[in-house]
């Protein structure tokens, strides 16, 4: 095998393992706009206390936007990343229950979206991790034939401003964001 044979098999085994570990290099929005998931009512939630059997479980984000954790009490959700609700549990833990308390927490079952206007079945479906605007128009059933599909907004859960943005199809919907496919005039 010669030199630039080599070479050329290397750089080949390169640009594979390239989009083997960065599969969304193709330019997709996807990637890019993925924003960090913040929990809020609806979340249902396992919390593992390692070596603590009694204190682990799975919770439910309240409308108040609380869990209601063994010892603690409650425990404000709502507003924040898994990361921060495993330091809130942990710093409540360790005033005056536990030394060092190692906590992990995971979403078991999100909140739903919600999908309206011109679509055959409107309404709200349950949420799947990684789901583009484009797969949230198909649990609606698809497009009716009014609808204006270059117009379609959304007003993201976590918004505070709860400010409606244009999105494309293959933009990633979050748990709690609501689609709207609006009605074309001709």
């Amino acid at each position: 095998m010669t030199l630039s044979s080599r070479i050329s098999s290397v750089a080949v085994i390169i640009f594979t393992a390239c989009f083997l570990v960065f599969p969304t290099m193709d330019g997709s929005r996807a990637a890019v706009d993925m924003p960090v998931y913040l929990l809020g009512s609806g979340d249902r939630v396992k919390v593992t206390i390692f070596g603590e059997e009694d204190l682990s479980g799975q919770f439910e984000v309240s409308g108040h936007g609380m869990i209601a954790f063994p010892l603690v009490g409650e425990v404000k959700a709502v507003g924040l990343s898994l990361r921060e609700l495993e330091e809130e549990i942990s710093r409540k833990l360790r005033e005056g229950f536990l030394k060092k308390p190692r906590v992990n927490a995971e979403v078991v079952n999100y909140r739903p979206f919600y999908i309206l206007g011109e679509v055959k079945r409107p309404g709200s479906y349950p949420y799947v991790s990684g789901m583009t605007v484009i797969n949230a128009v198909a649990l609606g059933g698809g497009f009716t034939y009014r609808a204006q599909k270059g117009r379609m907004s959304i007003t993201r859960a976590n918004d505070s401003a709860k400010q409606e943005k244009r999105i494309l199809p293959e933009d990633i919907v979050m748990p709690g964001d609501i689609i709207k496919v609006p009605e074309r005039f001709f």
